[in-house]
Formats: structure tokens, C-alpha cells, sequence
């Protein structure tokens, strides 16, 4: 029987599939931009050309799996599922917080994916809070080498310990530590939030202690207050936490925001993301890469085949997206005109 972190990520992840756990009246901000449809693309659609990079490494498309589980015999299932998508499709991928891989040798198999994905761009992920709580270089190098990452990220998740049932509440002094990490390790060193998004302030903090990447992780798909409000059992904290059911930067303004303080940083855009029509709003304001979480949880739930074509299906969405503005790469979409944003058209302002 499952107990302590681990049946925590199986509790997680069924609340993901089952309970609505996004925020109330909380979106992306991504529905203020709209794609000016170019009737004459004069552009071969089997011409347009997707493929990016992430840590390095060729991704035949700006995607990867978003970090979301680990240690527990469901989270085994759907990352063995995922990671094999991802190989085949050529994303990168994200572990979930690898904290329950130290601590115990329960479902290591769910964290131990390198063997399905060989060629993939692979990060593993941790609490930035546990630089609080006893984990330092040693332990996060350690991480690395046993996942075989590329990466580490570090996630920012405050709110989120501050409803869970027991959650780490000490954020103090992280900033230092976290640049003690960046200089130890030998392997680039990211920083993302869970889904209430980082602004441009925060994105300059971390970048100057030697982060190599944001992902934003804003705030319109997942709320984590929302799902830890299901799992507490403490009758103060789910009603508290109700106060805090649409809070968040959206994705949107987050993007914006980074992109502003850090026009060359590494940028990805996690946070909602649903289709790859969202993909291509975010790279038309300053994402590189967009990472999809809970779009395709439920298909690794049923199969690699599954999570394919859900892949399939959005990469093709970018394409005909990039097909009906008339351009054939992402260095096109990048910098098109026929986009409007929030009424503001590009296209006319240019013209």
C-alpha cells in the first residue's frame, strides 16, 4: 500500500483526471490574441518547418512534456507512456519533483525513463524549497546522474506548500542557495513556477544567479491550490484556499513580462496550454518552447499510442496555424504582422 509522498502523487494525479482543478475565472489571456487569416499563403503546406531545440538537443517540434509526476505505481504507467511519445515525436520531456526518488526506492521505475527515451531532451525537477530542508548540490547532482537529466529545474511552489497538509513553508534565503546549485552542477539549471506564473522581476532575480532557462508556468490551466484544497483534510486551509481560486499571473502576461526583462533568455511557456493554436499565440509574443501538462495526462493513462496522437494532433494544429498566416518556420511566427493583440492589429500598424 501506498503511503506518505507516494500515495500523494497517486492522489495528485487522480484529482488531475477527475475533479476540476483549474482556477475560477482564470484563464491564459491567450484568447486576447487572434491570428489575421492570409487567404494567399504562397507557401507549400508539406514546406513548413517546426523543428527547434531545447538543452542542446534537436526537438522536431517546440514541445515538450511538462513535468507533472513520479513515485507511484500510476505515475510509473504514465511516464513510460509519455516518454516514449516523446521519443518518438521527438519532444523534450520533464520529470516530476524527484524529491520521492531520494527519499525512497518505492516506484523508482517511474523516474527512470531514460531507457524509453533515449535521444529525448530530459530535465529532472525539484523543490526549490528542499535547498531548505537538508537537499544541496551533492543531492541534486546525484539526481541528475541517476535520471541520466540533461537538466534540472527547480520549482517554485509556495502557495501550493501553503495549503498542503504538512507543506514546506520556509522560503526564505532561496536565492543564494539556488546560485549555489546553478555554479555546482554540470548541467544547465532552469527555474518554473507550478502555475501561478513568473514575472519579469522574478525571471531577472534567478537569471542573475545563474539560471539558464524560465519556464513561466502561468497561471490558466492547473491550480495547485485547487488541488490541494481536494486533499486537505485540515477544514481551515480548504476554506482558506478557496479565497485563492483564481489567483496567478496568466501564461499571457507572463510571457510579456520575461520576455521584457530577458529578450535572449531560453523561454518556455507552460500554463494552460491546450492546442497547438496556443502554441503558436505564445511564440508569436516571445516563447521558444511551450510545454503541455494535463492535455495529455489522461492519453498516458491509456497508452504511448494515445499519447502520440494527442502529440500528432497538436503539432498539426501549429502547422495549419502557421498555414493559414502564410509562413513556413517558427523564425517566420516569430516576427509575423498578422497577428492582433488584445484589438491592437500588427498587420494594419505595419502596413
Amino acid at each position: 500500500m501506498e503511503e506518505g509522498i507516494n500515495q500523494r502523487k497517486t492522489e495528485h494525479i487522480r484529482l488531475c483526471l477527475t475533479e476540476n482543478v483549474e482556477g475560477v475565472n482564470k484563464s491564459t489571456g491567450l484568447e486576447g490574441i487572434s491570428f489575421i487569416h492570409n487567404a494567399l499563403p504562397e507557401i507549400n503546406f508539406n514546406n513548413i518547418q517546426i523543428e527547434s531545440s531545447f538543452l542542446n538537443k534537436k526537438i522536431n517540434a517546440p514541445f515538450l512534456v511538462s513535468s507533472m509526476t513520479g513515485g507511484s505505481e500510476l505515475a510509473t504507467q504514465i511516464n513510460q507512456n509519455l516518454a516514449i511519445a516523446a521519443e518518438e515525436k521527438g519532444w523534450a520531456i520533464g520529470l516530476g519533483s524527484t524529491r520521492a526518488f531520494l527519499e525512497s526506492d518505492a516506484h523508482k521505475e517511474s523516474f527512470l525513463i531514460r531507457k524509453q527515451a533515449p535521444n529525448a531532451p530530459l530535465f529532472a525537477n525539484l523543490g526549490a524549497v528542499q535547498l531548505n530542508y537538508g537537499y544541496g548540490s551533492e543531492e541534486c547532482q546525484r539526481l541528475v546522474e541517476k535520471t541520466g537529466a540533461d537538466s534540472l529545474v527547480l520549482h517554485l511552489n509556495s502557495l501550493q506548500e501553503a495549503v498542503q497538509d504538512g507543506g514546506d513553508l520556509d522560503f526564505e534565503n532561496l536565492l543564494p542557495k539556488i546560485e549555489k546549485i546553478t555554479k555546482a552542477l554540470d548541467v544547465p539549471v532552469g527555474a518554473k513556477e507550478v502555475g501561478f506564473g513568473i514575472d519579469g522581476h522574478v525571471a531577472e532575480q534567478l537569471y542573475a544567479a545563474g539560471i539558464s532557462y524560465i519556464d513561466v508556468a502561468g497561471a490558466g490551466g492547473t491550480s495547485w491550490s485547487q488541488v490541494e484544497k481536494l486533499r486537505s483534510k485540515d477544514p481551515l486551509k480548504r476554506a482558506a484556499a478557496e479565497a485563492f481560486n483564481n489567483w496567478g499571473l496568466p501564461t499571457k502576461d507572463c510571457i510579456v513580462s520575461v520576455r521584457s526583462k530577458l529578450p535572449d533568455v531560453p523561454l518556455v511557456a507552460s500554463g494552460g496550454m491546450k492546442t497547438g493554436v496556443d502554441a503558436a499565440k505564445a511564440i508569436t509574443i516571445g516563447a521558444d518552447v511551450i510545454g503541455f501538462a494535463r492535455q495529455l495526462l489522461q492519453a498516458a493513462t491509456e497508452s504511448d499510442e494515445a499519447v502520440i496522437e494527442t502529440m500528432s494532433q497538436i503539432e498539426l494544429e501549429l502547422k495549419m496555424t502557421m498555414f493559414g498566416i502564410g509562413v513556413k518556420t517558427l523564425d517566420e511566427l516569430k516576427n509575423t504582422k498578422r497577428v492582433s493583440i488584445m484589438g491592437r492589429s500588427l498587420l494594419e500598424e505595419n502596413s
